[in-house]
């Protein structure tokens, strides 16, 4: 399956993936075009080191957000694209861009949806004085953090801690779990029913709530 990853920073979960398909994680996925919004973006560089083609689309240069996401899906359908992943890409798709890819628009999110969505997730989770954070892939649609979600990682906030210790802990789940839902979604083992998603041969570890694989 051909994947499209949306960025607009640094590119750490796009990383994850590149690293994932080099070392032969991803099964059938693999990565053939990253598109950004912002210029200069980290998530170009990493793409264009891994030999990655790229596009940029500035959605300031879009009067409207419909006609940014056509822009988008013109580049993303010019290069075979099957599924699209989302990694800290900063815009709200809409119905246009959605409606395109039924089911085949996923993100990852720094907390353990539905709680705290939206941005600085991880600070959110810490200032609000949960023992639990985590993340979450999930499939979008046109809310902010609100898709079904397809599975979850969980990480304990830990006496000592602070908001970037946090983040730096959920950071390492997000490239965990990522590249592994990706790989189950290439492969035909996901389904969704309603809010319910369904991912067959994911075992879970119940000592400690982690995936022990997807």
């Amino acid at each position: 399956m051909k994947v499209g990853v949306l960025a607009s920073g640094s590119g750490t979960n796009l990383q994850a993936l590149i690293d994932a398909a080099a070392r032969g994680e991803m099964g059938r996925a693999r990565v053939v075009v990253v598109g950004a919004n912002v210029p200069g973006c980290g998530a170009l560089e990493r793409a264009a080191q891994a030999g990655i083609p790229t596009f940029l689309r500035s959605h300031k240069d879009f009067a409207q957000r419909e006609d940014f996401d056509h822009a988008l899906l013109d580049e993303l359908r010019r290069h075979g694209v099957g599924l699209v992943a989302l990694a800290g890409f900063m815009r709200i798709l809409t119905p246009t861009f959605l409606d395109a890819f039924p089911h085949r628009v996923v993100n990852i999110h720094p907390a353990l949806l539905p709680s705290f969505p939206g941005v600085h997730a991880q600070k959110q989770a810490f200032d609000g004085g949960v023992r639990f954070s985590g993340c979450t892939v999930h499939f979008v649609d046109a809310g902010a953090d609100t898709g079904p979600i397809i599975a979850q990682a969980v990480v304990p906030v830990l006496d000592g801690d602070d908001a970037e210790a946090l983040r730096l802990r959920i950071l390492a789940e997000e490239h965990r779990l990522y590249p592994a839902v990706i790989r189950a979604i290439a492969e035909g083992r996901v389904s969704v029913d309603g809010r319910r998603v369904h991912v067959r041969g994911a075992p879970v570890d119940l000592a400690d709530g982690r995936l022990k694989s997807l």
